[in-house]
């Protein structure tokens, strides 16, 4: 098979980039490092906005419905100070696609993938990239194996550690946050909770702000470690904490834990002097999970990146996505100093308005918002 356009990686950017290019009539070749069966732990990613399930249905009829029903989407946040309620927001099921599903990432990669086989597109597990240049007319692709294979254009899609950037000599510009934090997974057990998303700010047991995130089968504890402590240690007791940050859960069992820093970092370009290379998701741009941001922008890259190898528009996308990647980090950073509140004058406002709270819903807004950081309205994810 000749392919018009090479997608690297085949996680949810690299799939749904190799759907939209067959969907407007290219011919893909999506290359992968991993084997097609090599475990993949853990829920990752976990909320797919309904502009993405929108994107998911344009670029393969029907798949954004199986994704929004094989996940889980509920009615209720609520946001804790303390212990104390200081906001709640419950709605009600709409016409349409839902706001969200939540559903693990390897749950989507499979409908993805089963996506990707009903349309004919090749991928080749095991084939691992070790570069990929532009030139005049097209781009080539070099492999572990010494394969060679050319096409006109090269999405690279192959996340944070990308051997495509790496290779173009493309710099990530930004910051990393100094605070470490512990994500943990448990199995929603034989008798599941009310699914709501629930924030605390100081949990009144664990002393530390903790998000807890029903999905499809389970539930994300995501854990903010002291200044003073390290992740390490917090994961080694966590049979002490668990059981206190979700009481609603009987005997809740591990199966996932990562440890993480919050990344703010921005590709100094999206693609290769020739405009043959193009970037997407974390081989673009490393942001902080506020918001969901991270999949969803990788996503919406994939969807214009395929526009603009059709459109012969790489310029335009390569300044369009940057800018879209740069106002995401600006949100998110937003969300970390909310969250965080290393100034005092922060942390007085945040204890104010969780006195104000009830009696004044707008200060309960604000609090409920550092999970997610400031909407964008101008700039689509």
């Amino acid at each position: 098979m000749t392919a018009s356009v090479i997608v690297v990686g085949a996680g949810p950017v690299g799939l749904s980039a190799a759907l939209a290019a067959a969907s407007l009539g290219l011919t893909p070749l999506v290359l992968e490092a991993r084997r097609r069966d090599d475990e993949r732990p853990g829920s990752r990613a976990l909320f797919v906005h309904r502009a993405t399930l929108r994107h998911l249905d344009a670029v393969s009829p029907g798949l954004g419905a199986r994704v929004a029903r094989d996940g889980l989407t509920w009615g209720t946040h609520r946001t804790l100070w303390a212990g104390r309620e200081v906001h709640r927001r419950s709605f009600p099921p709409g016409e349409g696609p839902p706001p969200f599903t939540s559903l693990p990432q390897t749950a989507l990669e499979d409908l993805l993938r089963e996506a990707c086989e009903s349309s004919g597109i090749p991928v080749l597990w095991g084939e691992a990239v070790v570069r990929a240049a532009g030139r005049p007319g097209g781009a080539l692709v070099r492999t572990a194996s010494g394969a060679e294979h050319r096409a006109g254009h090269v999405i690279a899609c192959d996340g944070p550690r990308s051997a495509v950037r790496a290779g173009l000599g493309v710099a990530m510009e930004g910051a990393t946050s100094s605070a470490e934090f512990l994500v943990v997974d448990v199995d929603e057990g034989a008798v599941p909770a009310a699914p709501e998303r629930v924030f605390h700010y100081r949990h009144p047991a664990l002393r530390r702000n903790v998000l807890l995130v029903p999905f499809r089968g389970g539930w994300r504890i995501d854990v903010q470690c002291r200044p003073d402590e390290d992740a390490a240690r917090l994961t080694g007791r966590i049979g002490d904490w668990l059981p206190l940050a979700v009481p609603h859960l009987r005997a809740p069992r591990v199966t996932w834990t990562s440890a993480y820093r919050f990344q703010q970092r921005v590709a100094s370009a999206f693609t290769d002097p020739y405009g043959r290379v193009l970037l997407a998701g974390e081989a673009a741009h490393l942001l902080p999970p506020f918001g969901a941001r991270g999949m969803n922008s990788g996503i919406a890259d994939a969807v214009a990146a395929a526009h603009a190898v059709r459109d012969d528009a790489v310029r335009r996308y390569a300044h369009e996505r940057r800018r879209a990647a740069h106002r995401n980090v600006t949100a998110a950073a937003s969300a970390l100093g909310h969250l965080l509140a290393p100034r005092l004058r922060q942390r007085v406002a945040q204890r104010t308005a969780a006195l104000a709270a009830p009696l004044w819903p707008a200060a309960g807004r604000w609090l409920d918002a550092a999970p997610y950081g400031p909407r964008l309205r101008a700039v689509r994810y």
